[in-house]
């Protein structure tokens, strides 16, 4: 088999990123205002390698600042997210996949946490392959398992897409006896990368919208019993009482959708050919690209 050279790699940024769980207990951006006085300060809650999400906070981020707002993104594990927006923590998290991937964290902290608004309804959890393996369909999985090694490499033990292949796809399809690794979204991207450049064939956990699909020759394992569920909506989500507290940023959040086509070509500018992990310049250079589209979102 030939090797799959992709045109360029983006791993030692995603590799770099560690998720800090922070000390919960600290006050809410809203709670160090004085009374009367609308805060300036926001906290978003992004999960390292989910980079769906972080395309569009890295986004907000800039257009916030630009309106004044003094933004904060920290890097942290789906669990603290969803707890950390449950204590008033966080302000926000821009990157919710419902009503299935993040249901259980919902279910437990969602009294706490109040719905935004949806900007994506296209997201899809899947297995992906190489484009040239020898099996189209989770339903042969099983039997090919000895051209993946008898692997399927997942990302975080915590992520919904992993309780989803562990409890409802691998059952399904009778993949009990393949290992499935969970480590980390940089681990599986990093085992992705050694595999189409020595031409392996790879199954890994996958989601689209993702960079991965304009970097590799990939495509998704059909899932005819509907395992994975169906597509799924982008959620934001936001501690209990934002809009009273941040009634402008609400509004705009509210209101704000992408497209898939906008959203990838978001991610590459920001997450293709770049180890340092930077993004000031790379969104700056993006947002002029797209001025029109961009001043229209606090319009």
């Amino acid at each position: 088999m030939t090797a799959r050279h992709p045109r360029s790699r983006r791993l030692a940024a995603a590799a770099g990123i560690s998720a800090v769980a922070l000390a919960l207990g600290a006050c809410s951006s809203a709670a160090g205002a004085a009374d009367g006085e609308e805060s300036r300060e926001i906290t978003i809650a992004a999960v390292p390698g989910w980079d769906d999400g972080n395309a569009v906070t890295e986004l907000w981020h800039a257009v916030l600042e630009d309106e004044g707002y003094d933004v904060t993104i920290e890097y942290v594990d789906i669990a603290t997210t969803f707890l950390g927006l449950s204590a008033g923590d966080y302000d926000l998290y821009l990157g919710s996949w419902l009503p299935v991937t993040h249901e259980d964290y919902l279910a437990q902290f969602g009294d706490d946490i109040e719905t935004v608004g949806v900007w994506n309804s296209d997201a899809r959890n899947v297995i992906a392959v190489n484009a040239d393996a020898p099996v189209d369909s989770l339903a042969d999985l099983a039997a090919h398992a000895d051209a993946f090694g008898n692997r399927i490499v997942g990302t975080e033990a915590g992520a919904g897409l992993t309780r989803l292949t562990q409890d409802e796809v691998i059952p399904t399809y009778g993949l009990e006896g393949m290992e499935f690794i969970t480590s980390s979204s940089a681990a599986m991207l990093a085992e992705l990368d050694g595999a189409m450049v020595s031409g392996e064939d790879i199954a890994v956990t996958l989601w689209q919208p993702h960079w991965a699909y304009g970097e590799y020759d990939l495509k998704n394992l059909e899932d005819p019993e509907g395992a994975f569920g169906d597509a799924e909506e982008i959620t934001i989500l936001a501690r209990t009482g934002l809009a009273e507290d941040l009634p402008e940023v609400q509004g705009w959040l509210s209101d704000f959708t992408m497209d898939l086509d906008r959203l990838s070509g978001l991610q590459a500018a920001l997450f293709v050919d770049n180890p340092s992990g930077e993004y000031e310049e790379r969104i700056a250079t993006w947002i002029e690209g797209n001025r029109d589209w961009v001043d229209g979102l606090t319009a």
